[in-house]
């Protein structure tokens, strides 16, 4: 009996397919076929207005697996650059330390490639040395140039990549320019000063971006030109760098370009370490689809997502990248039902940090629409018998009686029709050995895309429901049969032996879809 208990509780017996620990995805497509544990103000250890700023924070983003990380860089003390949440309290840190941190801890996890985010709001002066730090610190390891010196028609993989460190941000010239700039600098070895007449004291570079709506009405231009943004060499006094090359402009133009933020200074030895990851506005779909090269991307927030998804009614292929609200929790630590889905997701493939999507997310001709998911999406039916529990923990000691009246919920996360949950009864005084015996019954149409979240509460009548412990997994990653589930707790620690046990059965639904 001994023997069979102690493999019930083993990784055999285990709700997580073991066969999902290890990297068992395929890791030689696009970088944008993939989900990417990301991390959002990565450099604070507590609140935006005015927690720490600390290395540290990249130091626990990139053990926990994280492989894109958010640096806020702003004009610093003595010329040298630092990193803060800008206008706020927040204290400061170098950046050259954020980049030796970087550079020393980015494959302690995993080898696959980690992508600094930058947010530069840096004078030309301070561009320079950050792009003097990235290039001197990081070494080998920073990707400054395409793999093949040619221009791409895809972007490369995580295993292309392997142990490389890609710079994404903003950049002042397609990477075509860059390219054809390389194989002219190898022709004529004569310096960019030596060519230049000396009278010259700017450099002009065309920035590929549409103009503001606003201006298209008060003066529409044509789809050949493209707006020059005036950059000036380290020499040249602060005043210039806030000018941009403008033709005459009426007064109301004036006026919106005054509402408007200032055009962006870029330097252009920091804008050559942009390679695959050029952030870019959105203006739209079609306009991505005929402007937008596959190394450009554009950010959005998960509310801006889902309404920019329900407007077009489109998803696979249509987004260049999707930011999920749950990457601005993780740059905070904060726990609670984000994190712990995220976590759920990225505790597969060897915790590598990179998460393969479904073919429907990879395939742009993909008619998969979330509101209504049809044929060939098959729905499953998942029954789960919630039967016992052992020695959960007492979480609320202020409360009445000393023994907690423990209930569990499990909750799918999915497309919005998936997204349900169900609960069990209380057992009441009994967190050693409670039994349940109830089964809970889910029929979720797209499985690919749903996590399954277990919780145990200790049920309080006079308030909310205590939190005990949790676990959260994907779908796809969970085991048929008797499993028992390892709690964990709030900030995603192990809390044994605390753990509930378990009868899954996943079954195919026969019936076509009819949502």
């Amino acid at each position: 009996m001994d023997g069979f208990l102690s493999y019930l509780c083993s990784k055999d017996g285990d709700i997580f397919n073991p066969a999902c620990l290890p990297i068992y995805q395929d890791m030689t497509q696009p970088l944008s076929h993939y989900f990417i544990n990301s991390s959002h103000n990565t450099y604070l250890m507590r609140d935006q207005l005015c927690g720490q700023s600390s290395v540290e924070g990249y130091i626990w983003a990139l053990k926990q697996g994280c492989r894109c990380v958010e640096v806020d860089v702003w004009d610093g003390p003595s010329g040298e650059p630092v990193v803060y949440h800008g206008h706020t309290l927040t204290s400061r840190i170098l950046f050259k330390d954020v980049v030796a941190t970087v550079a020393q801890y980015a494959f302690q996890t995993s080898d696959y490639p980690v992508i600094l985010s930058l947010e530069n709001h840096c004078s030309w002066e301070q561009q320079e040395t950050m792009a003097r730090h990235l290039t001197e610190i990081l070494g080998e390891q920073l990707l400054n140039t395409t793999l093949d010196g040619l221009l791409p028609t895809q972007l490369p993989s995580p295993e292309e990549l392997r142990r490389k460190i890609l710079v994404k941000g903003k950049k002042l010239d397609a990477l075509e320019e860059d390219l054809k700039d390389e194989e002219e600098e190898e022709e004529e070895p004569d310096s960019e000063l030596e060519r230049q007449p000396e009278s010259e004291s700017v450099l002009e570079y065309q920035y590929e971006t549409e103009p503001k709506p606003e201006l298209q009405k008060l003066r529409p231009l044509s789809k050949d030109k493209k707006e020059k943004v005036v950059t000036c060499p380290s020499f040249c006094l602060p005043i210039c760098c806030q000018t941009t090359a403008q033709a005459s402009i009426s007064k109301s133009e004036a006026l919106l370009l005054s509402q408007q933020k200032s055009k962006v200074i870029l330097c252009p030895a920091l804008s050559d370490l942009v390679v695959y990851l050029k952030t870019v506005s959105f203006h739209g779909f079609t306009h991505s689809k005929e402007h937008y090269h596959c190394y450009e991307i554009s950010s959005f927030s998960e509310t801006k997502a889902r309404r920019l998804v329900k407007e077009a009614g489109l998803w696979a292929g249509e987004m260049k990248e999707l930011r999920n609200s749950s990457e601005q929790v993780r740059g905070r630590g904060t726990a609670g039902l984000e994190m712990d889905i995220y976590d759920g997701l990225f505790r597969q493939n060897g915790g590598c940090g990179y998460v393969l999507k479904p073919d429907f997310l990879c395939d742009a001709q993909s008619s998969f629409y979330p509101e209504r998911p049809i044929s060939p999406f098959k729905a499953q039916t998942l029954l789960i018998q919630v039967i016992s529990g052992q020695q959960l923990p007492k979480v609320n000691k202020t409360k009445e009686g000393s023994i907690v009246d423990p209930l569990v919920r499990v909750q799918i996360f999915g497309v919005r029709l998936d997204t349900t949950r169900q609960e069990t009864n209380y057992v009441q005084n009994n967190g050693f050995n409670p039994y349940w015996g109830q089964t809970l019954c889910f029929r979720v149409l797209v499985p690919e895309l749903a996590m399954v979240r277990f919780v145990v509460k200790d049920y309080n009548w006079k308030s909310r429901n205590d939190f005990i412990g949790q676990y959260t997994l994907p779908w796809t990653c969970m085991q048929q049969g008797y499993r028992h589930i390892h709690l964990l707790s709030k900030d995603g620690t192990s809390l044994h032996p605390a753990s509930i046990f378990v009868y899954i059965c996943i079954r195919e639904d026969l019936e076509e879809d009819e949502s």
